[in-house]
């Protein structure tokens, strides 16, 4: 029977260590697909918790528990904390290739359990639908593009234009659509933006468009000013543009956002990063992306821009970040704007595992600096990166071999054990430990 949720405006405590090994198990139990957790299930788990709660868990040793077990220790905890619950396991599962049905008709035995509306699964199916729009927009203009059928090798450049689908809604004066505008007023305020002081948010964002190639809003060619709202963020929370970043980027917009809709950003993009086919032309010379390469280091990634999601939802008012007016504090001090969010730095495990920002080496591709480069050369103007590169050629590990001689090391023992040295070694330690004589020494069999 479900557990109906509690009267609202009890706050309680955020979770104790018991209580996260509780959602703990009842994630993974929930998420986990017929050959349990894969890698990448397990490192994202595994660097989630302890980004969250300081609490670390290892995936592997966790008990099974049931959806009618854990919504009954989950009493107390008011629908929210539910939802995010549900939600933990949705973006577990959605790194599953393929989702299996039976993942998600588990899921919805939680949700129902838990008296969550079993009808948010649908929901993040239905938004999902509307955010995959949202990410294969962002995918074509930053060089890679995201494909139905793996014969294709997602290469969409023959088909036909999707419509428009709306999304959450979002700010006033920036329509919640994938609808491109074109608009003279509104390019020209962004263009107007490289006329600001060189510390302030928008003439980042506008050295982020140059370097890149992208075409302002409200220009022919240019992304919508629905999807521009998240570029906002990549100068922001400093995170570049490779796939990776964009997971990283997409993962902080939706833990900030208290609304669950939010979610579906981050589980579409997980889900066709992971799922879909990526056809990655110039971007990753020509690999299929696949999450699970680097398993460990997205997880980390990925736990730490939820992590930082979450400390701006709660200095920040937990507002939808596609929604915020940036325009509005374009000239104004870029680190100003970070303080008001309540925006924290990275983290240094995040640093060590890989995390670049627009301006660093790893932070743009081969692709959006050709696209920039070509950008210049229509504008009749010289091309500048700003700092940004390509990531250089990956250093390989030096494997250092040592070979043992065992004919030698034979020798060796038997020179020092004819010269004495060694029995006189042990008689002394035998004396300082008031033993008897030498026993004869003994000798390795290896």
């Amino acid at each position: 029977m479900p557990v109906p949720l509690p009267p609202e405006g009890e706050l309680l405590p955020p979770p104790a260590k018991d209580e996260v090994m509780i959602t703990s198990r009842a994630c993974v139990t929930a998420a986990r697909g017929p050959d349990g957790l894969t890698d990448l299930q397990y490192h994202m788990w595994a660097a989630h918790i302890p980004s969250m709660t300081g609490i670390h868990v290892n995936p592997d040793y966790l008990e099974p528990m049931g959806p009618e077990e854990f919504a009954e220790a989950m009493r107390y905890r008011d629908k929210g904390f539910r939802i995010r619950m549900v939600e933990a396991m949705l973006l577990c599962a959605f790194v599953l290739d393929p989702v299996p049905y039976e993942v998600i008709d588990r899921i919805g035995d939680y949700a129902r359990e838990l008296s969550v509306d079993v009808g948010m699964i649908q929901i993040a199916r239905d938004q999902c639908r509307a955010a995959r729009v949202l990410v294969d927009m962002d995918s074509a203009r930053a060089g890679y593009s995201v494909g139905d059928d793996p014969a294709s090798g997602g290469d969409r450049s023959s088909s036909s234009p999707k419509p428009a689908v709306p999304t959450p809604a979002a700010s006033a004066g920036v329509e919640a659509t994938t609808d491109v505008v074109i608009d003279p007023v509104l390019a020209a305020r962004w263009e107007s933006m490289g006329d600001l002081a060189p510390s302030t948010l928008g003439r980042k964002v506008w050295e982020f468009y140059r370097s890149r190639g992208y075409r302002f809003p409200g220009t022919p060619g240019s992304a919508s000013p629905y999807l521009a709202q998240h570029d906002w963020i990549h100068v922001l929370a400093e995170y570049g543009t490779t796939v990776e970043s964009e997971v990283e980027v997409f993962g902080l917009i939706s833990r900030a956002n208290d609304d669950p809709a939010g979610f579906a950003l981050l589980a579409m993009s997980i889900s066709l990063f992971q799922s879909g086919v990526i056809g990655a032309g110039d971007v990753f010379g020509r690999e299929r992306l696949d999450l699970t390469r680097n398993s460990r280091k997205i997880g980390i990634r990925l736990a730490d821009a939820m992590y930082r999601g979450a400390i701006v939802a709660a200095n920040f008012g937990g507002q939808d970040l596609l929604a915020v007016d940036w325009m509005s504090m374009a000239d104004r001090d870029i680190d100003e704007v970070r303080s008001l969010m309540g925006l924290p730095a990275k983290s240094s495990v995040t640093l060590e595992h890989g995390s670049v920002g627009p301006w660093d080496e790893g932070g743009i591709t081969s692709f959006q600096l050709s696209a920039g480069r070509s950008l210049a050369a229509e504008l009749g103007e010289e091309y500048d990166s700003f700092g940004a590169s390509v990531a250089g050629p990956e250093r390989g590990t030096r494997k250092i071999v040592v070979l043992i001689n065992h004919q030698a090391r034979a020798s060796a023992f038997d020179e020092l054990e004819e010269s004495g040295l060694l029995n006189s070694v042990l008689a002394r330690r035998n004396a300082m430990r008031g033993e008897g004589p030498n026993e004869e020494p003994v000798r390795s069999a290896s």
